[in-house]
């Protein structure tokens, strides 16, 4: 119960003070402590799956910049569009979107022949809940201001 209690603290202090890109940063780590602690990682399981789960994760960053840069942009101009530009706009969607579940598809391949699929699912509920627990603080801490 005391971790959940520094985790809450860590929430706020990093959601309520400094800058954007140490704000992802602190988030990065209070995210891998909460993983790791969800998920009981030892320490043979942990070398084991940072690597595979840092390395999805940057790979699906790179999907969202691109969803983000290449079409949400131009979304909020879609009046302005061409039928023909929409097409293309709506047809690249569908290939991030595509391009997205393949990525999580081979992600959680991988990541169960390095921790057991009981703890693969544990990682999607963490994940959700660390999400979840994220935006309750923020929320909480933009209403106080």
């Amino acid at each position: 119960m005391n971790k959940y209690i520094i985790i809450i603290f860590l929430f706020v202090t990093t959601l309520s003070f400094g800058q954007r890109n140490q704000d992802w940063d602190k988030i990065n780590t209070l995210k891998i402590a909460f993983i790791t602690e969800k998920l009981s990682l030892n320490t043979k399981e942990a070398q084991e799956f940072w690597p595979v789960y840092n390395e999805y994760q940057e790979k699906r960053n790179i999907l969202r910049r691109k969803s983000h840069e290449q079409i949400r942009g131009k979304m909020k101009d879609a009046d302005a569009l061409t039928e023909k530009e929409a097409e293309k706009l709506l047809a690249l969607h569908m290939q991030i979107e595509a391009e997205e579940e393949v990525l999580d598809n081979n992600f959680l391949k991988n990541v169960s022949k390095v921790i057991s699929s009981k703890k693969t699912l544990l990682l999607l509920r963490s994940e959700e809940e660390f999400k979840r627990q994220l935006m309750k603080q923020y929320r909480q801490n933009k209403g106080g201001r």
